[in-house]
């Protein structure tokens, strides 16, 4: 175990302690991701280039002999939700982070599987509203360790999908599915190229002397209170205009040849293209062939900029200096949903120490303090501890 894993094993642990008065029966670990490349296609069956990273969620759970959940986030000054698994499974308006925990207890529910009560305690160290996913690591962690607690046979593609549910469902974010599913299946050494129409899953070794950067800009986003929705919404009108079941199907003749309104077009734009950009990564990162992948992820970002238009000023201002400090020897862009967040930076191992020292330098958050940075090495999925 890593001592960042560690610290947040003893953490949760704690927690479950202080709580309950005893120890858990188990400790399930789910890691956060970032997407290397592939925004926003994953909703429309396409492509991503994502790998788990170090920081994670993890849930300590024991079971109870009734039917009733009780839960304690130790993120939140300890504060406790507790529910029925009996239906009418609801919300809680007072605490929305619950709502990860009631909405995969019904989403299992719902794939026809029987829980039993549960005491639960959570603790991450995943920068919330960062774009690493914490969402979707709290759900496949939970949905781990429910599925252990009752001898639940749940493989991994299975659990990332009915997490997916919990939150398009129960949640409110039509979310896609790389989330949940890198969280559940990645691999460590390795980003994985990810079909997903199919959940087709490729190994892409990342070379030992490459470093992944992640910078956040200090810019929190929230998906739900953003327009992730709005631009789902867009690229399903584009499908049908273009008489295709997902943008994965279209072209960019179909889409020249397309009634649309202009923003609706740049919208399918930016799908059609970061399509075909993210199966180009894929193979320059197995290749070792930096340049072009530095070439690739800067045209992701000003798709994303100024076609998905879901960038923000500070971030874009990130990538510059990013990209200023790797030079041709790799690659920048924002990741994640969009409207702030982190970028993404891949270089040589030996260039981190420079890079780092330029970005400390020369960027602030908007409220003047220096970014916090991260250098990962793609790491496993969910496992129990």
């Amino acid at each position: 175990m890593t001592p960042q894993d560690q610290a947040l094993h003893d953490r949760v642990t704690a927690s479950f302690a202080a709580r309950f008065g005893h120890g858990p029966d188990l400790v399930v670990r789910a890691p956060g991701r970032v997407n290397l490349i592939g925004e926003h296609t994953d909703y429309n069956d396409g492509f991503v280039l994502p790998c788990a990273i170090g920081p994670a969620t993890m849930v300590a759970v024991s079971k109870r002999l009734d039917n009733n959940v009780e839960v304690v986030a130790a993120d939140f000054g300890d504060v406790g939700d507790q529910f029925s698994l009996e239906p009418p499974l609801e919300g809680n308006i007072e605490q929305p982070w619950a709502d990860y925990v009631r909405g995969m207890m019904l989403a299992l529910q719902n794939a026809g599987y029987a829980l039993s009560g549960a005491k639960i305690a959570i603790a991450g160290n995943l920068l919330k509203g960062a774009g690493l996913s914490s969402s979707a690591s709290l759900a496949v962690a939970l949905g781990k360790a429910m599925s252990a607690l009752t001898g639940i046979d749940i493989d991994n593609t299975r659990l990332a999908q009915i997490a997916q549910r919990a939150e398009c469902d129960f949640v409110g974010t039509k979310c896609g599915i790389m989330d949940p599913l890198i969280s559940a299946q990645g691999k460590a050494g390795h980003a994985l190229l990810i079909d997903c129409r199919s959940l087709g899953l490729t190994d892409v070794p990342v070379p030992d002397d490459v470093a992944i950067m992640i910078v956040h800009s200090g810019v929190t986003r929230g998906l739900v209170d953003g327009h992730y929705n709005a631009r789902r919404r867009q690229c399903e009108v584009a499908a049908r205009a273009m008489g295709v079941p997902a943008l994965r199907d279209a072209d960019l003749d179909m889409l020249a040849a397309a009634s649309l309104d202009a923003v609706t077009k740049k919208r399918a734009r930016h799908v059609i293209t970061e399509n075909q950009r993210t199966l180009d990564s894929a193979d320059a990162l197995a290749k070792s062939d930096l340049a072009t992948l530095g070439m690739l992820m800067a045209q992701s970002h000003r798709s994303m900029r100024d076609d998905f238009e879901i960038t923000v000023p500070p971030v874009d201002a990130l990538v510059v200096m990013l990209q200023k400090a790797i030079g041709t020897q790799g690659g920048a862009r924002m990741t994640g949903g969009g409207f702030g967040g982190a970028c993404v930076a891949v270089m040589p191992s030996a260039m981190v120490a420079d890079a780092q020292a330029a970005i400390a330098a020369e960027y602030r958050t908007p409220e003047g303090n220096a970014p916090i940075i991260m250098v990962e090495r793609p790491g496993p999925g969910v496992a129990i501890l």
